[in-house]
């Protein structure tokens, strides 16, 4: 077991429980996106769908029922179909295809935000239809079981919705929980879950739970702006070195 894969893991695991626990979910997928730089990208993503899916029991009983109703039942109903394409696009991809698709969605996550942040588009603003909600939840199955991304897709959704920030943050609680449950049928059925992976994920899960704890605390206390801001970094530099590598 690579000591070098195993430190990078805890930081993966504690970021995503730090996001998953307070922050809606928007920058988990970085920790896929780092150990992808260490290890193949199948690898990466099976390393990290036990680790999500343990924060997703951690998190959702604080968030119990504040979810959205109308907007996770869309995305989720939405999400079950893009599992099911984003399966068959992996089974045709290779490595450096997977890299290539990690490092681009890393790159357009924080282009994304960046020009939210600069108010060109406003949340709450021509707030999105609620059946909307199952393309976005498509969209976000896909990129979800591609790279562990599913939470932009969602995002675009939601934030037109004008949910207030815990029931957002509820909603995409509840959704990633049945979406990482559903994909871990198919993972296993790739051969993305290996001896080495699931020992690796012992090793993590106490990062990962002490990062759900963080984050559900957080969630009330600690401004959105210090948490993204060092995330946004972190994906820019990865998401630039996976499609380096993905090409060259």
């Amino acid at each position: 077991m690579n000591v070098e894969v195993v430190a990078i893991g805890v930081f993966a695991a504690l970021l995503a429980g730090v996001s998953k626990g307070g922050f809606g979910s928007g920058a988990s997928f970085a920790g896929a996106a780092i150990l992808a730089l260490f290890v193949p990208p199948a690898m990466a993503l099976g390393i990290m769908l036990p680790v999500l899916m343990l924060i997703d029991v951690a998190t959702l009983r604080p968030y119990w029922r504040q979810w959205g109703r109308l907007e996770v039942t869309m995305l989720i109903l939405g999400g079950v179909p893009g599992i099911g394409l984003g399966m068959l696009f992996y089974r045709s991809a290779d490595a450096d295809l997977l890299r290539l698709l990690i490092g681009g969605i890393a790159l357009i996550f924080v282009l994304w935000q960046t020009v939210l942040k600069a108010r060109v588009m406003r949340r709450g603003q021509a707030p999105l239809p609620g059946w909307s909600g199952v393309l976005a939840g498509l969209v976000a199955g896909f990129t979800s079981f591609v790279s562990h991304a599913g939470g932009p897709p969602a995002a675009v959704y939601l934030l037109s919705r004008g949910l207030d920030k815990t029931r957002y943050q509820a909603t995409t609680v509840l959704m990633f929980f049945v979406f990482n449950i559903v994909k871990a049928v198919p993972y296993g059925m790739l051969g993305l879950f290996t001896r080495e992976t699931l020992m690796i994920d012992l090793i993590l899960a106490p990062f990962a739970l002490l990062g759900a704890w963080i984050g559900v605390r957080a969630h009330r206390i600690m401004p959105e702006r210090a948490f993204f801001a060092v995330t946004y970094v972190l994906l820019t530099i990865t998401g630039a070195k996976l499609i380096w590598d993905g090409v060259f």
